[in-house]
């Protein structure tokens, strides 16, 4: 069998069935097919103008109480990511497609600015990158993540943001003009301080060392910001905890919460494919790792434990993250939101009439 050719550049490999779609196809027969699209093909970006931006959550343990995200899919490749699953609603696939297939909406600040317009609102904190990051590479042209950010400075609306791009640093005015009234709070996503296994995991992000400086950075302007080792891939990551937790705190984090790997949906099938392709040695271990932190599966949808899992494994991982917070003095500080300036809001929506 014809050994199958590692898509540079890409976390997923190939793009698995959308479980919605009835009929599939496939090149079986290259005489069979005139024209067949080349899986390494080039990110496109589809406008979309959407009906709605601003969610609410449900979900008990997810830490936010809405979010916004003015982008589907993402270009980042993060080969775990749980919002893969998201791309099969807009008739694509959670693999390739994913990366390969951005869309945009490009009403989004409209959207947003209508939202926190609302007399009912109650200005709760709002989460960019909920679902997808705020920051991945099209938010360089589009900038519709700076657009939003500059409308919650407007209007005194509580933000926070996660993300592993250093393009936040763009953004560092408005970013001090929402911190001085407390409005504002980041983290950044730190899987990994290796470089190679970054770039297998994540193969379109900023590095460990660029996610680190821009930690330094954003403290060093008064913005809160914590990392986030998520997800910790157990037999992969997992060792890395107390030199991460060590190098967030040296560069400035005030926070650190992690998230255990979980493979819901066709993540499962992805990650699986992409696990033998890049760590052949370790495929199966590192598999029946994840198995055994989610009760022999790779997924566990239960509230309260699919993001920190259940045995052995995952009570070594609580336990020896929970410690080097302790060493590191992470997690002391609470951060509690600015009270947003009524009056001025009020002068605002008068001033668009």
């Amino acid at each position: 069998m014809e050994e199958k050719k590692h898509i540079k550049g890409r976390g997923a490999q190939y793009n698995p069935h959308n479980k919605f779609k009835k009929d599939m196809y496939g090149q079986y027969h290259v005489e069979g097919i005139d024209e067949w699209e080349e899986e390494n093909k080039k990110t496109i970006f589809i406008p979309s103008l959407a009906k709605t931006l601003v969610h609410k959550v449900d979900s008990p343990d997810v830490g936010m109480g809405y979010s916004a995200n003015p982008y589907q899919g993402c270009e980042h490749g993060c080969i775990y990511c749980y919002a893969r699953n998201s791309h099969e609603y807009w008739d694509m696939s959670a693999g390739l497609d994913f990366e390969q297939k951005i869309i945009v909406k490009t009403n989004a600040v409209q959207l947003f600015k209508a939202f926190i317009s609302k007399k009912n609102w109650h200005f709760d904190p709002i989460h960019l990158s909920g679902n997808t990051d705020c920051y991945q590479p099209a938010e360089r042209k589009f900038q519709l993540t700076r657009q939003i950010l500059q409308t919650a400075l407007d209007y005194q609306q509580p933000i926070s943001i996660i993300t592993k791009n250093s393009l936040i640093l763009r953004d560092m005015d408005i970013l001090s003009g929402l911190a001085k009234d407390n409005l504002v709070k980041v983290f950044l996503s730190v899987t990994t301080l290796n470089e190679k296994t970054r770039l297998k995991l994540e193969p379109r992000t900023a590095t460990a060392q660029q996610r680190l400086k821009v930690v330094a950075e954003l403290s060093a302007h008064g913005i809160p910001v914590g990392i986030n080792m998520a997800p910790i891939v157990p037999g992969l990551t997992d060792h890395e905890i107390p030199v991460v937790l060590k190098a967030a705190k040296q560069h400035g984090a005030i926070w650190a919460h992690y998230i255990i790997v979980r493979l819901n949906g066709q993540i499962g099938a992805v990650f699986e494919d992409w696990l033998h392709a890049s760590y052949p040695d370790r495929a199966q271990k590192i598999w029946h790792s994840i198995q055994n932190c989610h009760h022999g599966k790779v997924n566990n949808s239960t509230f309260g434990e699919r993001m920190r899992g259940d045995g052995k494994i995952a009570e070594i991982i609580r336990d020896n993250f929970k410690l080097h917070c302790k060493k590191n003095k992470l997690n002391l500080i609470p951060f509690e939101y600015g009270k947003p300036d009524r009056n001025r809001n009020k002068s605002i929506q008068l001033s668009l009439f």
